[in-house]
């Protein structure tokens, strides 16, 4: 193939591109209001102040919601919906109604996070209420939250939806709908109606369809996005290259000969993306003969394109792959020669090994790292262990994740692990920990219990959450486990501040029920006036139409992020604050994956790390579409300092991850498709 430059896609100023995602889905974009008082500042920070606690607190939503200004309305009923109280049902239907729409849309979004059918007759009355020609937000957003409801009666809505519309002619809740049809499951969701909508003659209607058919994995979606490999349209064949595979094709009995040429011809599309998506449906295939075809995109000018290719070599395997990889082991470029030690790894074992044994005494921990990495991928059980013993947390927590990976249910690794519940290393310790629950042993009580408290005074708490964790698949194993965890655990240990070593003891140890008390309400560590604060340096502006800015520095260029107070306040304050701390200066994206996401805010570089506490999510309305911001996650309400930005739409983490800023400006594109794993943040400031 041809080495195209990078695909230069200049980013939209922030209002042009809520814009966009309004009229691409059910997104809301804010509509400026005046200068908030103070009376008003106080009302928005008892909203905030209930959000954040989780504490149904009916006289602050009923206040904000009957509030003058439409936008203090908005944001009461998207508190509703993330307080996560279904007693917030009754409050919100009639808000379905209110005068304004985005305050209707922000409604029918706080319903689908509530997930109660009993809001599906509104929903649809909403729908159906108008006509196609003035759908705007407040159905797009009905339709999402009848998707996100789900079960029998969230299927039969959308059904009905998608009968209403045709592939000649889909209204924009048809087209909402078929994009929002995956979440209802492979079980429930319309297949059919799906696979009708894939010859649309709209490039966005055959997009959504396909889209659903690939998340649901569904055998008769499998020639549509064949076919789709083909479409004039570049974003569908984006969404075709991503959706295909090996394992969907033989679920269809279809001959997997015409999908393999199809992606081939993609390999020279113009789109990086789609590149990458190719690259990534042929791994799947996981035949030799196609390496000559991937080697060329080893010089691709992105570096996405560039570390797929490689990542799709280690998957092909063969002499020919192993060929074209081993010159990149002298790379320059931190992510190119890290992923090319990894992929000669699952290329050849023996190669692997060679070329881990040559970064493995490095002096810089991220080299011993990868050597650990790709000592997984050549199953080098011997050198692994090896590592246990390295001076670096880091390095001996990637190892011991390695092992759990590829041994099985072994008594040495298990005697390791208990050995390293007592190191010094937070991850480490939750990783050993995980690996005892994997064989629930009553004699490990002791030692779990042991390893929970001294993780009490860990930067951050998964060593906590795992020693929980393993606790409580003891418990489940046996009487006599249970009644051990009962004896030494939850009789003796205080009620833990951390909402989520609550909310995880409550799921997997039911004794602490009622030891400690209700999970809920959240004790967040702030007072009314830390809130009237944020409320009013941060939420109030935004309101008016003001939104801050930051500048993200980096080694290939810098980044001119809008941050979105209207959609995500607390996630706002907080991440404001790291920034004036200088809390991100000279750390590494220690996360890049190609057409997907680049990763950063964390200290230590491994992707374990945070600042010390947890935020509560944010979810709003705003859509996963290139250059977006979010925090990411390890579950619910876990979200601190890491975050992402994507790469390109990405559906599925809509109503998910929190969104709280967008890049902006002309280059953005350019700078973030040219980052790479490893490579420096050089300062983020305001």
């Amino acid at each position: 193939m041809s080495c195209s430059k990078p695909r230069q896609t200049p980013f939209v100023s922030s209002l042009l591109l809520l814009a966009a995602l309004l009229a691409a889905g059910p997104v809301l974009a804010q509509q400026p209001g005046a200068a908030a008082d103070e009376t008003t500042v106080g009302v928005l920070a008892g909203l905030l102040a209930a959000s954040d606690a989780r504490r149904f607190d009916l006289a602050a939503l009923r206040e904000g919601l009957s509030h003058a200004n439409p936008a203090v309305r908005r944001q009461a009923a998207l508190a509703a919906g993330r307080i996560g109280d279904a007693a917030a049902i009754d409050l919100l239907l009639p808000v379905l109604n209110d005068s304004v729409p985005t305050v209707q849309a922000a409604a029918a979004f706080a319903l689908g996070l509530l997930k109660d059918a009993r809001a599906i007759p509104l929903l649809l009355e909403k729908i159906r209420a108008v006509s196609s020609t003035e759908q705007g937000a407040p159905q797009l957003e009905a339709v999402t939250a009848i998707a996100k409801i789900g079960g029998d009666d969230g299927a039969r809505a959308l059904i009905d939806i998608l009968a209403s519309g045709s592939p000649g002619s889909a209204t924009p809740v048809v087209n909402a709908a078929l994009l929002e049809s995956w979440r209802l499951g492979s079980t429930r969701a319309p297949v059919a109606e799906l696979v009708r909508f894939t010859d649309a003659s709209d490039a966005a209607t055959r997009r959504r369809a396909l889209y659903s058919l690939a998340r649901l994995r569904a055998a008769s979606g499998a020639a549509p996005l064949v076919r789709a490999l083909s479409d004039p349209d570049p974003q569908t064949r984006t969404v075709a290259a991503r959706g295909i595979g090996k394992a969907l094709l033989d679920s269809a009995r279809l001959d997997p000969r015409v999908a393999v040429a199809g992606l081939r011809r993609l390999l020279n599309d113009p789109d990086a993306h789609i590149r990458i998506n190719a690259l990534r449906a042929l791994a799947s295939f996981r035949d030799s003969a196609l390496a000559s075809a991937v080697m060329p995109l080893l010089a691709d000018y992105d570096i996405g394109v560039a570390v797929q290719a490689e990542t799709t070599l280690g998957v092909l395997r063969g002499a020919a792959a192993l060929a074209a990889l081993r010159p990149r082991l002298s790379n320059s470029v931190f992510a190119l020669k890290r992923q090319a030690i990894i992929a000669v790894a699952q290329a050849d074992s023996g190669a692997g090994v060679a070329a881990a044994v040559a970064v493995g005494n490095d002096a810089d921990w991220r080299w011993r790292s990868v050597a650990a990495e790709a000592f997984g991928a050549a199953r080098a059980r011997d050198r692994l262990e090896g590592q246990l013993a390295d001076p670096d947390g880091r390095v001996v927590a990637q190892a011991l994740q390695a092992l759990k990976e590829i041994v099985p249910d072994d008594s040495s690794l298990r005697a390791r692990a208990r050995v390293l519940l007592t190191h010094g290393d937070p991850a480490v310790r939750s990783v050993a920990a995980d690996l005892l629950a994997r064989h629930p042993n009553v004699d490990d009580a002791d030692l779990l219990v042991a390893a929970y408290a001294r993780a009490e005074r860990d930067p951050f708490n998964d060593a906590r959450l795992s020693a929980v964790s393993a606790l409580g698949a003891i418990a489940a194993s046996s009487a006599a486990g249970r009644q051990r965890v009962a004896t030494k655990f939850v009789s003796v240990t205080p009620r833990p501040d951390d909402y989520l070593v609550r909310r995880l003891a409550a799921d997997t140890l039911a004794d602490t029920r009622d030891a400690w008390g209700p999970v809920l309400p959240i004790a967040t560590g702030r007072t009314l006036a830390d809130y009237r604060d944020i409320a009013r340096r941060w939420l109030a502006p935004a309101l008016a139409g003001t939104n801050p800015h930051v500048f993200l520095e980096t080694d290939r260029g810098t980044l001119d992020i809008e941050l979105l107070p209207t959609e995500a306040p607390l996630t706002v304050a907080v991440f404001i604050d790291l920034v004036n701390r200088r809390y991100f200066d000279g750390t590494r994206w220690h996360r890049m994956v190609p057409n997907f996401v680049v990763q950063d805010g964390d200290p230590r570089g491994d992707g374990w790390g945070g600042p010390g506490f947890a935020i509560r999510d944010e979810i709003n309305p705003l859509r996963y579409q290139l250059g977006i911001v979010g925090m990411a996650l390890s579950g619910p309400n876990t979200g601190g300092s890491q975050y992402f930005i994507t790469h390109s739409a990405q559906p599925h983490l809509d109503g998910i991850y929190t969104v709280f800023g967008v890049v902006v400006g002309e280059g953005g594109g350019a700078v973030l498709n040219a980052i790479g794993q490893g490579d420096r943040i050089r300062s983020i400031h305001r």
